[in-house]
């Protein structure tokens, strides 16, 4: 925060004041201040004029800095430190401290009693135990709140002693009541917006044309007292010269009412219109009296009286209208302005979409008669929707600059497919969601993998357990085959032994078979830690002929130790484990057509 020394009242204070959005007008910029409204601070701020003080209102301003400077030590003593007025800002915030402390963590705010605060601090006592220091201060009227809250957003100061008194013209304290006013970020955020939009509005401000007082309605035109003589006959009239210019004045009425002058005229018009026809009446009476049967005098006071008539009904009924239609027409203007700011911040963030932003417009004028204050509702409502507009968007840019910086990092916007309703949440309440979505989808991957490993460790088990149950089958068949005989050293080059006669078979009997050939086992079981990587292709290649997977896995028993896509692996080991059961398998081929052939 920094500082200024100010003198209240001085050219130097004022001139800091017209530069600053200060926290004793931000009341007025949120709509919720008795003294001014938004639109009065707006003019003010834009011409650099302020009101002048009245006797009444000046008089208010010395009973408050008095009550103040006597309930500060009343505030030091609860605080317990000494508390120094000063001025202090932020950027273009600024506030007014009554009391400081050194250090800026405790700050003092002091108002005369009135009957509001006396019935707000009536409603305390009624709160419960529990986190009852921190919601006294809520039960403050919004005015002194907002005061408070922007002060604490310059000051940084963790808390603020609101006390309101009440002395007597001898410096005796008559009544006092306090409680502690703690920050409420909600209301701070209003506020950051509300200037924010103020400012916006303040820097497009046009000051109107006119600022007159309330109009007064006025008659069309002062008629000359209409004067009727009469014996047998009219001996004497103007009554020529009062009907053209009664007729002329009735039908000058104004029928185009669009500001509070035009209303006004149009009320007084009817009014005027009425006193009219009572007038004309009490003429044709008194011309009665004095005669039983005068036409032209008659009719002419029926004419004026039915002109006039006609136009008091059409001009009510037109009054009554156009106030409804003004009404419509302003209520229009304004929904129509709030519709073009919400599709501005729409079209920023882009393909994302604010959420209906609520502005009872037709309620905020409800009750109010003249143009100039529905007018000023009418734009206080539609500040206040701007606000809230602008916060939804700072929200959503918030939440979608967070996820997409999650996106870039860990493709999880899979996750996120209700992203449009999800932006719309509090920032902390977003990343909360989205911490708590991605730490369960890790949780469910690392389950289905934990999964997928056992289920391939059982799996490599399994076939192990098998393979070595064939190996061992394998081996017993082998060792219970017969061996083949001997074949002497260099067989080759002994003289080929003469051809004995074959033994006569016995009838029905077939010859002998040949013995097999001797086999060599198949090996143990490879190791474990053995790594697979010996290809089919491989295998037939150094074997000079092709042999398929089905084949080596269904005939020759060797299951591959690992399948990557299409391609089989076999350890080293298994090749010689392919050579062994492929020469059994032939062997027991051969055999096989031997004895088919012998049957």
């Amino acid at each position: 925060m920094k500082t200024h020394q100010l003198i209240q009242g001085s050219p130097e204070w004022k001139a800091y004041r017209a530069e600053h959005f200060n926290a004793s007008d931000a009341p007025a910029m949120m709509g919720c201040s008795p003294y001014k409204t938004r639109a009065q601070l707006l003019r003010e701020l834009h011409t650099g004029v302020a009101p002048e003080v009245d006797v009444a209102t000046q008089m208010r301003f010395a009973n408050g800095h008095r009550a103040e400077a006597l309930a500060r030590p009343l505030a030091e003593e609860i605080i317990g430190q000494d508390l120094y007025p000063v001025t202090g800002s932020e950027g273009r915030l600024s506030a007014s401290f009554d009391g400081l402390t050194l250090d800026e963590s405790e700050s003092f705010e002091h108002k005369a009693l009135n009957a509001e605060l006396r019935a707000a601090f009536s409603d305390m006592e009624h709160l419960p135990a529990a986190g009852r220091e921190l919601e006294r201060g809520r039960c403050l009227p919004l005015m002194y709140r907002v005061q408070m809250e922007q002060q604490l957003l310059i000051s940084q100061a963790r808390r603020t002693l609101f006390m309101a008194s009440a002395w007597d013209a001898d410096g005796n304290l008559l009544e006092e009541h306090d409680c502690w006013y703690y920050p409420d970020l909600q209301l701070r955020q209003q506020i950051i917006d509300g200037w924010a939009q103020f400012e916006r509005d303040l820097a497009a401000y046009v000051l109107p044309e006119t600022s007159e007082p309330a109009p007064v309605g006025k008659a069309p035109e002062t008629l000359p007292a209409l004067r009727i003589e009469v014996t047998g006959e009219v001996t004497a009239s103007n009554l020529a010269e009062f009907k053209a210019t009664a007729l002329e004045a009735i039908r000058s009425v104004n029928r185009t009412l669009r500001t509070d002058q035009d209303f006004a005229d149009a009320e007084k018009a009817v009014k005027w219109c009425s006193e009219v026809e009572s007038r004309l009446a009490a003429a044709k009476q008194h011309a009665l009296a004095q005669t039983t049967s005068i036409d032209e005098l008659f009719k002419a006071i029926d004419d004026i009286s039915a002109e006039a008539k006609r136009v008091r009904l059409d001009l009510d009924k037109l009054v009554t209208r156009r106030k409804t239609e003004v009404k419509e027409e302003a209520v229009t203007r304004a929904r129509r302005a709030l519709d073009d700011h919400i599709r501005t911040l729409n079209a920023e963030i882009t393909p994302l979409q604010l959420q209906p932003v609520q502005a009872d417009f037709a309620g905020s004028i409800k009750g109010l008669r003249s143009v100039a204050s529905m007018q000023d509702a009418l734009d206080q409502t539609l500040a206040a929707a701007k606000i809230a507009a602008d916060g939804q968007a700072r929200t959503i840019r918030t939440n979608a600059a967070a996820f997409e910086q999650i996106r870039l990092q860990d493709d999880y916007g899979f996750l996120f497919r209700d992203l449009s309703t999800l932006v719309h949440k509090a920032p902390d309440d977003f990343a909360a969601v989205v911490r708590s979505r991605i730490a369960e989808h890790k949780l469910a991957e690392a389950d289905k993998e934990r999964k997928r490993a056992e289920a391939e460790r059982q799996r490599q088990e399994a076939e192990a357990l098998a393979a070595a149950q064939r190996q061992a089958e394998e081996a017993e068949r082998a060792a219970a085959t017969p061996a083949a005989p001997a074949v002497p050293p260099n067989a080759a080059l002994a003289p080929a032994a003469a051809p004995q006669p074959a033994a006569a078979a016995a009838p029905n009997q077939s010859p002998a078979l040949a013995p097999a050939p001797t086999v060599a086992p198949l090996r143990a079981a490879p190791r474990a830690d053995e790594p697979a990587t010996l290809k089919l292709g491989t295998v037939c290649e150094r074997l000079g002929f092709t042999m398929t997977a089905a084949f080596v896995g269904e005939a020759l028993k060797v299951a591959p130790a690992r399948v990557d896509g299409a391609a089989r692996l076999f350890r080293e080991s298994d090749f010689d484990r392919i050579c062994t059961a492929l020469q059994q398998h032939i062997e027991s081929v051969r055999i096989a057509q031997l004895q088919a052939k012998a049957a």
